[in-house]
């Protein structure tokens, strides 16, 4: 629900709802969701699961459902009024929801730690100031020049790098869930989640443009996803006391397994905030005889990582390793397209590209070339190797508000 809904109602984000529909009532967590319609609420559909297993909370003996059965409440009257009257009231009780979009939103070293969070991390405009500087989002934020004490890395053969598209990208984490089925990245569950200990490599982030308490103002909405940007001046390198994190001859920040000591001096260094620690062994059921099958589900290309070791992305260098010796194979040169990673394969809306940037005919290096593209935090000096093309918004004037005022309030959520 929206956040004047819930203050109308007396109710806060996590705390459990008494919803009432035609006689039929069920208490339900709240969600506070900025944007959303003024004066309804959302119950989505297929959670309530209680025999999938230790996944969902079930094992053996155990019985301990995930989610709520929000079937309960709906009738044959919704499927074709798609809207039913309802009555909502607060209990007073706690759920805790788990979330990974707020993390890094107070911490002063984390990513949203910024003024003009908006314009520094995720840039757009509209279709007007596109045409007029078409290079607008290079011009957000002014910084000069910075020196490095290390020099430039010079790459005569490949030079691997991403680039992403705002204008794109939808928000809809296909490219989470693919890196984390591609590289084996552990389900952590949802108390690891709410202790801060998520596994992602690759997250989505999310902004809000406007301010939250005016229920008539225009809330936009804009993502943004963020993994390791494998910076020419990496971070995260300078201060690994044995090496585990290294720079490759291609331009990737690699990561050595066995040489990490769990120092965690990476993550503390990093100011994207994009790596991970091992708490646990995630893995260890593997070893187990009923779980064998389990086994199969893993891809036998990327290795198991074991607890107290920093990950990461790696770019799919598993990807890139493949394709390289099968164009060796194939006795051919590696060509724009051969290497495509997880989450450019699995993008809906092919809002990631992947290739060399030392190929002046590659997808990615005219993404870099574009006038949109923008480094992120690039003011650091970390010269990241991922490029991020500025949202280009196309507003029907006749739908826009009367005042051009622009808002200072931006959340992140």
């Amino acid at each position: 629900m929206a956040k004047s809904t819930a203050d109308s109602l007396g109710v806060e984000n996590g705390e459990l709802a008494e919803v009432s529909i035609d006689g039929r009532t069920m208490e339900l967590p709240v969600y506070v969701m900025p944007g959303h319609a003024v004066g309804s609420v959302t119950l989505p559909l297929g959670y309530g699961r209680t025999e999938a297993g230790h996944v969902a909370g079930c094992w053996e003996d155990q019985v301990d459902p995930v989610g709520f059965d929000t079937y309960q409440l709906r009738s044959a009257a919704g499927f074709s009024a798609g809207s039913v009257l309802a009555t909502v009231k607060g209990t007073g009780k706690a759920y805790p929801l788990a979330t990974t979009q707020d993390h890094h939103l107070i911490d002063a070293v984390g990513m949203e730690g910024r003024d003009n969070r908006l314009g520094e991390l995720v840039r757009e405009g509209d279709l007007s100031e596109w045409k007029e500087h078409d290079d607008f989002a290079k011009h957000r934020v002014h910084s000069p020049p910075l020196g490095a004490m290390w020099d430039k890395h010079e790459y005569d053969g490949h030079k691997w790098g991403m680039s992403i598209d705002l204008s794109t990208c939808l928000g809809c984490s296909t490219c989470t869930v693919a890196c984390q089925s591609e590289n084996n990245i552990p389900v952590v569950g949802k108390e690891e989640v709410i202790n801060g200990r998520e596994m992602h490599w690759i997250r989505l982030d999310r902004y809000f443009q406007g301010d939250i308490d005016d229920p008539e103002d225009d809330i936009q909405a804009v993502h943004q996803p963020v993994a390791c940007q494998h910076c020419e001046m990496a971070p995260c390198e300078q201060v690994c006391p044995v090496a585990a994190t290294t720079h490759s001859s291609e331009g990737l920040n690699d990561m050595v397994y066995n040489r990490c000591i769990g120092t965690r001096y990476c993550a503390n260094n990093c100011p994207y905030k994009v790596r991970r620690f091992n708490f646990f062994n995630f893995n260890k059921d593997l070893k187990e005889p009923r779980n064998e099958t389990l086994k199969l589900v893993k891809n036998p290309d990327v290795t198991i990582r074991s607890r107290g070791v920093m990950e990461k992305c790696t770019f799919c260098v598993q990807r890139i390793q493949d394709a390289r010796m099968t164009a060796k194979v194939e006795e051919r040169p590696m060509v724009d397209g051969d290497v495509t990673p997880a989450c450019a394969q699995a993008c809906p809306t092919d809002a990631i590209q992947f290739g060399d940037l030392n190929d002046e005919k590659s997808r990615v290096r005219q993404a870099h070339d574009d006038p949109r593209s923008y480094s992120l935090l690039g003011e650091l000096g970390n010269y990241p190797r991922t490029a991020f093309l500025a949202r280009i918004r196309n507003p029907n004037p006749v739908l826009e508000p009367a005042s051009k005022e622009t808002k200072a309030v931006v959340t992140h959520g």
